[in-house]
């Protein structure tokens, strides 16, 4: 599906907006390759902590759904997985190959759309997403497409935005999280920012249960998570006191049944 004319909507605009904002994320991108210890989310929360990676990686097929620079891809690949990472955004992949070797790592990476990924059915033992399909794709497309992808006993993991943080974020940009809810959580969906040319897609927990339960899922865990103590963040929409009361992002576990 390499015609522009022919993809959704949502994604020519995201493609758009994640090629012209990909020059921001190269610094970021370098650092998370650099490390030896992955550490997720915005609040950098170390694995040690969070438990987000299965722990038996050697030899697994992966597939990172919106990898962007592909540090996650590259965490998985020095834990032994053969993995395969797909961007809607040309130039976020830039940086990837170009950071890809330099470190000398062996990795697939596709520039496509990960609501429909050009690998035959069960191809994979995970899928994973960090802020990637599991935010700028169609929830009800990506997860049918994630379980398509996936083995009998596969897992899914997915890391994004609480429900709750996205109820109390303002409109306004720079604005952080109050202590309010400013929009309904019944219908949440998709969602544009004033004066944001990208789309963004979010659930509510029932909506996401329901959604992976249809697709083939299990639900095995879902990780609301606090920031750390000390922790630190580049967002503006949130505070480290409101993270350190409330999750401003979940990781979801799932396993496609056998």
């Amino acid at each position: 599906m390499n015609d522009e004319t022919e993809l959704p909507e949502h994604v020519q605009r995201n493609r758009v907006h994640w090629d012209a904002r990909a020059a921001e994320y190269v610094g970021p991108g370098e650092r998370a390759w650099a490390r030896q210890e992955p550490t997720w989310g915005i609040w950098r929360v170390p694995e040690s902590d969070l438990h987000v990676l299965p722990a038996d990686l050697a030899g697994k097929a992966v597939i990172e759904l919106g990898c962007g620079t592909a540090y996650v891809s590259a965490w998985l690949a020095r834990r032994g997985a053969r993995v395969v990472g797909i961007d809607n955004s040309a130039a976020q992949l830039a940086t990837a190959h170009r950071l890809q070797r330099e470190h000398g790592l062996a990795l697939t990476l596709i520039h496509g759309n990960a609501e429909r990924v050009p690998y035959p059915d069960a191809s994979f033992d995970l899928a994973i997403s960090e802020y990637g399909a599991c935010l700028w794709a169609d929830p009800y497309r990506w997860v049918p497409e994630a379980a398509r992808l996936l083995r009998p006993g596969g897992a899914l993991i997915f890391l994004l935005n609480s429900a709750l943080l996205t109820l109390c974020v303002p409109e306004e940009d720079d604005r952080a999280a109050s202590d309010r809810l400013l929009r309904s959580a019944f219908g949440m969906y998709r969602i544009e920012w004033p004066g944001d040319t990208s789309v963004e897609f979010h659930l509510s927990h029932g909506d996401w249960l329901r959604l992976l339960r249809r697709s083939g899922f299990e639900i095995e865990d879902l990780i609301e998570v606090r920031a750390p103590e000390a922790g630190t963040t580049r967002y503006p929409f949130v505070t480290l006191e409101w993270a350190r009361q409330w999750p401003s992002e979940e990781v979801w576990r799932a396993r496609k049944a056998g």
